[in-house]
């Protein structure tokens, strides 16, 4: 099981706020190459940015009833180093852009052990209406509570 943290900043991840969720690497993570898989790493970097959401007060039912989700729009990722099977990883995140319907989030992932940073990434999502699809401002109780100013 997995446990969802939000911590300070113990000086591993770029701002001093992020939202953290803690992964080991599975056998079901790692490729032919003997290490986790790009695939995996953008999973870990979408569980942890549903976890924080959720955490903040917004699963898919809150959503539904502000009228509206986040739908992924691109994913920009810099693999740094290998994670291997077993290691325990920290999957920090925030958001770093809200405006109009346009929202960024960021990742850092370090090895739990040595600190090191395996990936980091950024991704771009709008806010789409639940009913239309279409892009629609993001509500202001949602930028309330991602003011990416709370998480520097």
């Amino acid at each position: 099981m997995r446990m969802v943290m939000t911590q300070s900043n113990p000086g591993r991840f770029s701002v001093r706020r992020p939202f953290v969720l803690p992964v080991t690497v599975r056998h079901a993570d790692i490729d032919a190459q003997g290490h986790a898989s790009n695939v995996a790493v953008l999973a870990w970097m979408n569980e942890a940015a549903i976890a924080h959401s959720a955490a903040l007060g917004y699963d898919a039912a809150a959503y539904r009833q502000a009228g509206g989700f986040f739908v992924v729009k691109r994913h920009e990722i810099d693999y740094l180093r290998p994670a291997r099977l077993g290691d325990e990883l920290l999957c920090a995140t925030w958001p770093s852009l809200m405006r109009g319907a346009t929202a960024q989030r960021r990742h850092e992932i370090v090895r739990r052990s040595d600190g090191e940073l395996i990936a980091r990434g950024v991704n771009t999502w709008a806010f789409v209406d639940v009913t239309s699809g279409r892009p629609t401002r993001v509500p202001a109780a949602i930028l309330s509570a991602f003011d990416p100013e709370r998480f520097i």
